[in-house]
Parts: structure tokens; C-alpha cells; sequence
């Protein structure tokens, strides 16, 4: 399994919702709140052949409420 993050910048009001959608669907593993330009950071897992690109595309920025997104490739995890 891969792991990535995205970072989800929401519409006004509407962050709430999207982290409620995003549990709901079951697709992350995690979603935070956060502080700063993005609203809700989601870490996801997706097989080692899945299209992350179209990932997101297709299961992520298609939830209303959400207005913009950052991705976040990792290579490895520490400790």
C-alpha cells in the first residue's frame, strides 16, 4: 500500500462537511483540522497500481465543499 496526503482547502463554512464526507466514504485513513491555508489535511492508502493523480481526482475533489487541494507524495516513514 501507498500513503499519501492531501491537503483540502474548503468553501467557506463547509469544512465540517467535507471531513464528514470524507469519513463517510471511507476512503482515509485520517483527517485533521488544521491551521493555515488548507482546512483539512487526509492521509489515504491506496494499492501500489492505483493512479494517485486520478484518485484524487475521482474520490476526493469531486466532494462538495471542497475548493482546492495540494497533494502529498511520501517516500518513506521514519522511526
Amino acid at each position: 500500500m501507498i500513503p499519501f496526503f492531501v491537503q483540502i482547502k474548503c468553501k467557506l463554512g463547509k469544512s465540517y462537511d467535507v471531513a464528514n464526507a470524507l469519513a463517510d466514504a471511507e476512503i482515509a485513513s485520517e483527517v485533521y483540522s488544521t491551521a493555515g491555508e488548507f482546512d483539512l489535511l487526509a492521509k489515504f492508502y491506496v494499492d501500489d497500481k492505483t493512479d494517485i493523480g486520478h484518485f484524487v481526482n475521482e474520490k476526493v475533489q469531486c466532494i462538495p465543499g471542497i475548493q482546492d487541494t495540494r497533494t502529498i507524495i511520501t517516500f518513506k516513514a521514519f522511526g
